[in-house]
């Protein structure tokens, strides 16, 4: 399959980051130190995460845990997670980042769910100590379904896992999405709506539309992209139905499993108030992302996983409520991640990793299935397969 080299991910120091979170912990926890600091392999291209351990000399400074190890040596007495807002530097994939409304979220999540959230320790909204805003939270301990190479590929535990052993893990996610819409209380999540006039759904997607003209603004435009925009004006549902607290990127690759139950739900930065198709649209889509270029790498993937009839199914049964307008909802999940791919692609454009093709469609990693979710001609029975294509190597 011929893709595009990874995209940088950052300019940032790790090693000079975790000096200075050294220094803003021991303002927290004086006697504390860091140890043990990393950066996860899958670290996204969006806030930056770094993974590290407190260490103290002191007895129980933290008051999380026995410090005392059989040696006398110093022990862990907290294993954390720091998000960090992007380094505007680094050409972010997103306009903005609000870290303390993703700490907000994680917060309400976990006072009003059963939902397995990290529990969140600290928020900094002072850019000062790391250069911008960052929250710390308990790190979650597990595997993650990887994106590179995707899941769908062999090679990894999901794909190597039975097929029984991979329908307890899609349950087992949709119950996460059902349970967060059906335990929430709806209303405390009004804050999360986009200035604006109209329904959620309507203001979501008027965000939307910003964000790409923000991805586009003195670049190329994507035909693709403003013709599906089009198509969704024609499908908009009569009845948008309630409107719930989103998680936003809700897919399996931003769960930690423990076996192939969920033991965390990471990643709320698009978190939303909307209808529940929003997120059960994404879960269904991103996968078919992954399986589309697969299949169109010559390759089966996982056709039975998270297919678009079960996971509606299963979520009416779960919530009593039954998805509305998936057309509608499965389109604009690929439309807007088209839209992060074009942001990515401009990305790799500004580094000097790639050259703009002519064509900047040609940009769209699944350009294939977009179109022919545009069409209306996308097989949900499995036989589609986009035909992958990649960025010309600069």
């Amino acid at each position: 399959m011929a893709t595009a080299p990874r995209p940088r991910t950052t300019t940032r120091d790790p090693q000079e980051l975790g000096r200075r979170l050294s220094a803003w912990l021991g303002t927290r926890l004086p006697g504390a130190r860091i140890g043990g600091l990393t950066t996860p392999a899958s670290n996204g291209m969006s806030s930056e995460t770094l993974l590290f351990d407190i260490v103290t000399d002191a007895p129980d400074t933290a008051g999380t845990a026995d410090t005392s190890q059989p040696d006398g040596s110093a022990a862990p007495v907290a294993s954390c997670a720091l998000r960090l807002a992007a380094d505007p530097a680094a050409y972010t994939v997103f306009p903005a980042y609000d870290m303390e409304r993703q700490y907000r979220v994680m917060s309400l999540v976990a006072a009003h769910t059963g939902i397995p959230v990290p529990r969140v320790l600290w928020l900094e909204t002072d850019p000062g100590p790391l250069g911008a805003p960052f929250f710390v939270m308990e790190q979650a301990h597990g595997r993650v379904p990887p994106d590179v190479m995707p899941y769908t590929y062999e090679g990894n535990w999901l794909h190597s896992a039975t097929d029984a052993e991979r329908a307890a893990l899609e349950e087992a996610t949709l119950r996460v999405v059902a349970g967060l819409h059906r335990q929430f209380p709806a209303a405390q999540a009004e804050f999360l709506l986009p200035a604006g006039e109209g329904s959620p759904l309507r203001r979501h997607v008027d965000d939307q539309r910003a964000y790409y003209a923000w991805v586009v603004d003195g670049l190329p435009r994507s035909p693709l992209i403003e013709s599906a925009f089009e198509r969704l004006e024609a499908l908009w549902p009569a009845d948008e139905g309630p409107a719930v607290l989103c998680w936003g990127d809700a897919r399996i690759g931003n769960i930690v499993y423990d076996g192939f139950e969920p033991a965390a739900v990471l990643d709320w930065e698009m978190a939303a108030y909307g209808p529940c198709e929003l997120d059960l649209g994404w879960t269904v889509y991103l996968h078919r992302f992954f399986q589309d270029l697969t299949e169109g790498s010559g390759l089966p993937g996982l056709p039975g996983l998270l297919r678009r009839e079960n996971a509606e199914r299963r979520y009416a049964e779960l919530t009593g409520h039954t998805p509305r307008d998936m057309d509608f909802h499965l389109l604009y999940a690929a439309l807007r991640h088209a839209i992060v791919m074009l942001r990515i692609a401009y990305r790799q454009v500004h580094f000097g990793e790639v050259r703009v093709p002519a064509d900047p469609d040609a940009m769209i990693l699944h350009r294939a299935s977009l179109e022919a979710l545009v069409r209306g001609t996308y097989d949900w029975s499995g036989g589609f397969a986009a035909r992958p294509g990649g960025l010309d190597g600069a």
